[in-house]
């Protein structure tokens, strides 16, 4: 676990908690740190809630299977990111796990009991509470990225949730010039539209001179004032 101490700390779940701290607190919490290789299942949707997890190394994605076989991509999960605290929270969910968590390539994962988490502490540590405060940060944190989501997905067309999550991710950088977690196939996922019409759109915003791409690098322009 030494090995992972550092992006354990730069997790917000732990934000606050010295690396001494840490050592003392991680028995109290019953974790242990498991290997999934590229395509595993870390967790499949219809299975029990109540343990959350922690991305140690390479990637994972949280991702929601329609019964017609479609797939909506949810969350990019990268090392130090937390996933399924939510319906963790909400352990007698009807039929399970909403979602599943997938491997994208080998991944060290750190899988906690909420239990464990949000339970009184046998040792009484003084820094469990904080971590009880960190982890309601982050919930509230979730779900106001969850809204901006929406936001997006409530746009009518494939070019208005384009602009509206590239609008976004330029102003969350600060600058026009920003990077995306997600390929091609992803961000359309990500947006609820077709690959195909998303892949048009851009060609067409480019031709128009309102962005500039490579791969997952963009550049936004400038932004319509009738699609702001």
């Amino acid at each position: 676990m030494k090995k992972y101490l550092e992006i354990l700390l730069r997790s917000p779940l732990f934000r606050g908690i010295t690396a001494e701290e840490l050592e003392r607190l991680l028995p109290c919490l019953g974790g242990g740190v498991r290997h999934y290789p590229a395509g595993a299942a870390i967790l499949l949707a219809g299975s029990p809630a109540g343990q959350m997890g922690l991305v140690l190394s390479g990637r994972a994605r949280v991702v929601r299977e329609e019964f017609s076989g479609s797939r909506s991509l949810l969350a990019e999960l990268e090392p130090g990111e937390l996933f399924a605290e939510t319906f963790a929270c909400a352990p007698a969910l009807p039929g399970g796990l909403p979602v599943s968590v997938l491997a994208v390539e080998d991944c060290d994962v750190l899988l906690l009991s909420l239990g464990r988490v949000v339970g009184v502490c046998a040792n009484a540590c003084p820094f469990h509470t904080r971590l009880v405060q960190n982890l309601l940060g982050v919930l509230a944190e979730k779900n106001l990225s969850l809204n901006r989501r929406m936001l997006h997905l409530s746009r009518r067309s494939t070019r208005e949730k384009l602009l509206s999550y590239l609008s976004e991710q330029a102003a969350l950088a600060g600058g026009r010039s920003f990077s995306i977690p997600f390929g091609r196939q992803e961000l359309a996922d990500y947006l609820c539209v077709e690959r195909s019409a998303m892949s048009a759109v851009l060609s067409r915003l480019r031709a128009e001179g309102i962005l500039e791409t490579n791969r997952n690098q963009f550049r936004l322009l400038r932004l319509p004032e009738e699609e702001l």
